[in-house]
Parts: structure tokens; C-alpha cells; sequence
């Protein structure tokens, strides 16, 4: 049963959070967040993790320029995302960005915000793997998370993320 939040009452403080890669199950976590969002009332929150750009430190303008334009194609990215969570959860999603090793801030974004209630990730259902930010969290970094991690089949049709959203 599918029960949706009383939007009379209004959206939770809790944060579900996803974070945004090249891989092609993305659209699977952003979906299951969504739709869980909906029926939850709690909000969807998007991390993007820029590398750094310190290999060029010698170079301060190429360092800068580099910064400047990562820092916007995280910001075009996180917008198609928001787009899409929107759509789906009604609830205009949170919006982060951080800089560094990805599976690292995503663990300081979780330690910094008390409101975020859940780490969803898609794994690859592939040979190689479910993916390395999963195989990162999972194994490093899993004793520092306080909070639940939801891994999501990267192969789950439409109707099996709404059915379990």
C-alpha cells in the first residue's frame, strides 16, 4: 500500500540523500528517492562531488579556470537532476556541492547535516561490480555512516521502484 504524507502538514526536515555520478543507474536512485519523497514528505537532497584541481596549482588561472568550469558543469547537472526529483516528489530537492574524493564527502556531508535520514545509491548490476562510490561506502567508510544505506538494484524496471519507493 502506497500511502501518501497529508501535505496539509508539510514536508519532514529528513533528507534523503542521492549523489550524482556518471553511471547509468543514477536514474534509478534519483526515482526511488523521488517516489519515496512523495510518500514520505521527507525531501530529496543531491550531492555532486567536484575533484580537485590542485594538479595545476603552479598555474593558479589555469587552477581557477578549471574550478570555475567544473563548478558549473556540477551546477547544470544538479539542476537536470532537480528537475527530475521535482517532477516526481512535488518537493524541490536540496542542492550540494562539495570538492574532493567523492566517497569522502559524501561521508562529511552526512556527518555535517543531522537532517539527512538516508543514503540512497543504485549499484551496477554488472560484472564489475556495483560500483565504486557502493564499494567505497560499503567497505572503508561504512563504520563512520550513522545513518541507513539504500542500495537500489541499478536494473529495477519503473513499476518495481514505484512499487517499493
Amino acid at each position: 500500500m502506497n500511502k501518501q504524507f497529508d501535505s496539509t502538514k508539510g514536508p519532514t526536515d529528513r533528507v534523503l540523500l542521492c549523489v550524482l555520478d556518471d553511471t547509468e543507474e543514477l536514474h534509478i536512485a534519483l526515482d526511488y528517492a523521488s517516489l519515496r519523497s512523495k510518500r514520505t514528505g521527507a525531501r530529496v537532497g543531491l550531492l555532486f562531488v567536484m575533484g580537485q584541481a590542485d594538479s595545476f596549482q603552479h598555474w593558479a588561472s589555469v587552477g581557477d579556470l578549471m574550478r570555475e568550469e567544473a563548478r558549473a558543469d556540477a551546477e547544470r547537472r544538479l539542476l537536470q537532476a532537480a528537475a527530475r526529483v521535482k517532477r516526481l516528489s512535488g518537493l524541490t530537492p536540496l542542492l550540494y556541492i562539495r570538492e574532493g574524493q567523492r566517497g569522502e564527502e559524501v561521508v562529511k556531508q552526512i556527518e555535517e547535516d543531522s537532517n539527512i535520514a538516508f543514503l540512497i545509491l543504485a549499484a551496477n548490476t554488472g560484472k564489475e561490480g556495483p560500483g565504486p562510490l557502493i564499494t567505497e561506502i560499503t567497505g572503508k567508510a561504512i563504520g563512520r555512516l550513522h545513518i541507513p544505506l539504500v542500495i537500489v538494484p541499478g536494473n529495477m524496471s519503473e513499476e518495481e521502484v514505484q512499487s517499493f519507493a
